[in-house]
C-alpha cells in the first residue's frame, strides 16, 4: 500500500542541515502529514492507575487492517529515506565493503571439519566439510537454493559422531521457529527425517550416532504461530530414520510452564545431562542419566537453583562446570557425577569475568572479559595454569572449537578488522591464521581507544572509541552511540561494514559497555536491571555527554542507534533527554513494557525487567516504559523505527505502537519514520541483501538529518590478513 502525499508534503521533504534541525525544535506546526493511525477507547486499570493504551488494535498483526497501515508507513519512510540524493552512492560502497570471505570457527567431528563460508555478496553461507587444511573444501549445503529471496536461514548445523550425517536447522523469514533436516554427507542428499515446532534448541547426537536429542513446543493453535506465548517446552530422542510422531519424550514438566530444556550428552557416551532452564532468571539446574545402565533414573544433580551453572566437559565420572555460585564473576568446579555435593574448585574467581570455558584435547580455555575485551588462558585438567593465550590484539576472541586432538580454532575481531579464523596449537601455545579475509579497505587508518567516563552515580564506565586516524576532535563530528545493557550481555569489539562505511566519511563509531551487560560479571549484570534499570539509560546519556564535553561531536550531530533491549535504551533515552541527540534509531525494541511478557518468549524477560503485575515493579517500568512516556507537543530529534514482520522474538507491535504515539506527538519538524522489513524477524539469519539495504537507509537517514555528503572516500585501498 502506498500512502497519499500532497503537494505539500513533498514540498517539506526537502534535506534538514544541524541548523534545520536546531530550527525543528521550536514547538512549529507538523510538516508531515503521517499515515492515519487511529484511536480506540482502551484502558487498563493497573494498581490504582489508568493507563491509555490507544493503538492496542496494532498489537493485530494478522488483520488487514494492520497490513495497510505498515504498508502505508512503509511507503512514507521510503518517499522521505530516497530523496537523499546520494543513497545510491551509499548502496554502492556498502556493498563492496560487505563483498568479503566470511567464515565460522571449523568445529571438528569423524575425521571433519565443518565451517560455513560466505564469499561476499551470497544472502547466506554454504556449510563445507574438508579433511585437512590441504584438501580443498567441499559443500555439503547451500541454503541460498532453499528459497529465492534468500530468507530460509541456517540456524543451526551439527555433524554426527562419526561424520556421516549432518543434522541441521533452518529458520524461514527471521523467526525463531525452527525445521530439522537430516543430510547424508557423503550423497549430499537429505533423508526422509524432518521435525517441527522446535524452538531455541540444537540438535544434540548421541554418541553412537543413532539419533539427536532436541526441544520442541507443541503446534501452535489458530493464527497464533507468530505472537502467542510459548511454554511447556519438551525435550525429546529422535532415532533416525523415523517419523516425529515417534520420537520419544525425555522430560517435561508439567508443574513449570515456564522451563526450558537443553540436552549435553557427554562425549564419551556416559552420561546425559539436562541443562534445565528456569524460564528467564539466571538461574538453572542440571539432570544427570547414566545411558550405561538401561534401568537408571534421572538424577537431580544441581538442583537448587542457587546459581547459573554452564556444563564445560567430563573426564570419567568428573564433571566441569562454570559457574557464578558464590562467585559472581565465575569460577570452575568440578564434582563426580556420583558426588555432586561436593564440589571442588578448580580455577577461582579472578579479577574479570569468566565468559567461556571448553574443554578441548584435555585441556580447559577460559575465556575472560578485561575491561570489554578478551582475554584468554589454557589450564590443564587440574586447574594449574599453562600459558596466556597470545591474542593479535585487543579485540574480541571468541567461539573456541575443538576435539580430543590438540589443536583449537577460534576467532578474532575487533572494530576494523573483520574475524580471521585461528589455528591454535595446544602443546606449543601458537596461533596462526587459517581462514582470512582479503577486506576492500585499509584497517591501518583507523584506530581504536577504550575510556572510561562516570555516570551520574559515580560509577566508573567504559566505552570504545572507533575513526579514522585524521580525525579533528573539533565538536562537530557526526557520531553513532551504540549500546545494549542487558541479560547479561557483554558489548565487545565487533567488525561492522556499515560502521567502517561511516568512518570512512569522517563518522565516529562508540560502543559503550551499560550496566545491565555482562562485561563484570553479576553485579554488573544486576545493576541494571528491575528496579535499577535506570542506571543503564543513565550510563547511556552520561555517555553522549562525555562526547559534547570531550569535543568529540554535538547533540545535533549525536545519533543513538541499539537494537532488541538496545531499541529499548535508544528510546527511552531519546524520550528522557531529547535535546541530547540529533538522530535516534530503535530498531526491533521493546517498548511497551507494560505487556512485553505477553507474546511470545517476552515472559522470559521478566527476570531483568520485572512485571507490570508486580505493583512496586510496574511503578518503575511506567516511569520509563517509551510508549507510555511520549508527551504530546515535545520536540522529538529525527527518528527512524527498524523492525520486521515476522520478528517472533520481539513483536513488531512494540515499534508499531511507538511510531504511532511519536507522530501524533511531535511537536518539532523533525521526521519520525518507520521501515518495517517485510520476511524479516528479529535479526538473525538475515540475508546480505537484506542487510545492506537496511544499512544504507540507516546511513541515508542520518546523513540526511545531518547534513552529510557521501563522497568517494579519501581511501580504500583493499589489503589482505
Amino acid at each position: 500500500m502506498k500512502a497519499e502525499l500532497t503537494a505539500g508534503l513533498l514540498a517539506a521533504l526537502l534535506p534538514l542541515s544541524a541548523l534545520a534541525q536546531n530550527a525543528a525544535c521550536l514547538h512549529s506546526a507538523h510538516s508531515f502529514q503521517y499515515p492515519a493511525s487511529k484511536k480506540v477507547e482502551q484502558v487498563d486499570l493497573m494498581h490504582g492507575v489508568r493507563v491509555a493504551d490507544p493503538y492496542r488494535w496494532l498489537e493485530e498483526n494478522n488483520s488487514p487492517q494492520v497490513a495497510q497501515w505498515v504498508g502505508a508507513q512503509n511507503s512514507f519512510a521510503r518517499s522521505w529515506i530516497d530523496q537523499y540524493p546520494q543513497r545510491s552512492a551509499i548502496h554502492t560502497r556498502l556493498s563492496a565493503l560487505w563483498n568479503f570471505s566470511r567464515y565460522t570457527v571449523p568445529e571438528q567431528q569423524g575425521g571433519l571439519y565443518l565451517f560455513a563460508h560466505n564469499n561476499g555478496l551470497q544472502n547466506q553461507a554454504p556449510l563445507y566439510v574438508q579433511k585437512n587444511w590441504q584438501d580443498a573444501p567441499r559443500m555439503i549445503l547451500d541454503p541460498n537454493t532453499l528459497s529465492a529471496d534468500g530468507t530460509l536461514a541456517l540456524e543451526h548445523a551439527k555433524l554426527s559422531p562419526d561424520g556421516r550425517y549432518l543434522a541441521y536447522a533452518v529458520a524461514g523469514a527471521g523467526s525463531d521457529w525452527n525445521e530439522v533436516r537430516v543430510r547424508d554427507v557423503a550423497s549430499g542428499k537429505d533423508t526422509k527425517d524432518l521435525l517441527q515446532w522446535v524452538k531455541f534448541s540444537e540438535p544434540a547426537w548421541a554418541a553412537d550416532g543413532s539419533g539427536f536429542y532436541y526441544s520442541r513446543y507443541d503446534e501452535p493453535k489458530g493464527g497464533g504461530k507468530y505472537a502467542d506465548a510459548n511454554y511447556y517446552q519438551k525435550l525429546y530422542f529422535h532415532k533416525l530414520g523415523t517419523a516425529q510422531s515417534e520420537d520419544r519424550l525425555v522430560f517435561e514438566s508439567r508443574e513449570n510452564k515456564t522451563w526450558m530444556f537443553e540436552a549435553k550428552p557427554t562425549e564419551d557416551g556416559r552420561y546425559l545431562l539436562i541443562d534445565v532452564g528456569m524460564g528467564g532468571e539466571r538461574k538453572n539446574r542440571f539432570y544427570l542419566q547414566d545411558l550405561k545402565d538401561e534401568k537408571s533414573k534421572l538424577v537431580k544433580l544441581l538442583d537448587k537453583s542457587d546459581g547459573e551453572y554452564h556444563f564445560i566437559g567430563s573426564r570419567g565420572a568428573e564433571l566441569y562446570f562454570r559457574t557464578n555460585k558464590d562467585a559472581p564473576r565465575s569460577r570452575v568446579v568440578r564434582m563426580r557425577a556420583d558426588t555432586p555435593e561436593q564440589q571442588e574448585v578448580l580455577v577461582a574467581e579472578r579479577e574479570y569475568n569468566l565468559t567461556e570455558a571448553e574443554m578441548m584435547g584435555g585441556q580447559l580455555i577460559l575465556s575472560y572479559l578485561k575491561d570489554a575485551h578478551s582475554q584468554v588462558l589454557q589450564m590443564d585438567l587440574d586447574g594449574k595454569l599453562v600459558r596466556e593465550v597470545k591474542l593479535p590484539g585487543i579485540g574480541t576472541a571468541k567461539d573456541f572449537k575443538g576435539g580430543s586432538s590438540a589443536e583449537a580454532f577460534y576467532s578474532f575481531a575487533n572494530f576494523s578488522n573483520p574475524g580471521v579464523i585461528y589455528r591454535y596449537d595446544l602443546a606449543s601455545g601458537e596461533s596462526r591464521p587459517v581462514l582470512s579475509p582479503k577486506l576492500q579497505f585499509d584497517p591501518a587508518q583507523y584506530v581504536t581507544r577504550q575510556v572510561f567516563f562516570k555516570s551520574r552515580d559515580g560509577v566508573r564506565v567504559p566505552m570504545f572509541i572507533s575513526h579514522r586516524k585524521d580525525l579533528v576532535l573539533n565538536g562537530d563530528n557526526p557520531t553513532i552511540l551504540y549500546g545494549y545493557g542487558g541479560f547479561n550481555i557483554a558489548m565487545t569489539p565487533a567488525f561492522s561494514p556499515a560502521n567502517l562505511a561511516w568512518m570512512e566519511r569522517g563518522g565516529v563509531y562508540v560502543l559503550v559497555n551499560l550496566r545491565g551487560g555482562g562485561e563484570y560479571g553479576k553485579s554488573w549484570h544486576e545493576a541494571g536491571t528491575l528496579l535499577q534499570k535506570q542506571n543503564t539509560f543513565n550510563d547511556f546519556i552520561a555517555a553522549g555527554e562525555w562526547l559534547i564535553d570531550n569535543k568529540y561531536t554535538k547533540p545535533a550531530r549525536l545519533a543513538s542507534y541499539g537494537g532488541s533491549n538496545g531499541g529499548l535504551l535508544v528510546a527511552a533515552t531519546m524520550l528522557q533527554r531529547p535535546d541530547l541527540f540529533g538522530a535516534a534509531m530503535p530498531a526491533v525494541g521493546v517498548h511497551d513494557m507494560l505487556r512485553f511478557h505477553k507474546f511470545t518468549i517476552g515472559w522470559t524477560w521478566v527476570s531483568d525487567y520485572g512485571s507490570a503485575e508486580n505493583a512496586q515493579q510496574f511503578k518503575a517500568l511506567y516511569a520509563y516504559s517509551p510508549l507510555h512516556n511520549v508527551k504530546p507537543d515535545t520536540c522529538y530529534p529525527p527518528t527512524l523505527i527498524l523492525t520486521g514482520d515476522h520478528d517472533d522474538r520481539v513483536v513488531p507491535a512494540h515499534s508499531y505502537k511507538l511510531a504511532a504515539a511519536l507522530q501524533a506527538a511531535q511537536g518539532g519538524s523533525a521526521p519520525i519514520l518507520l521501515r518495517v522489513d517485510m520476511r524479516a524477524g528479529h535479526g538473525k539469519g538475515k540475508p546480505t541483501t537484506k542487510q545492506i539495504d537496511e544499512a544504507t537507509d540507516r546511513l541515508s537517514f542520518l546523513s540526511r538529518v545531518m547534513g552529510l555528503s557521501w563522497s568517494a572516500p579519501a581511501q580504500s585501498k583493499a589489503t589482505g590478513q
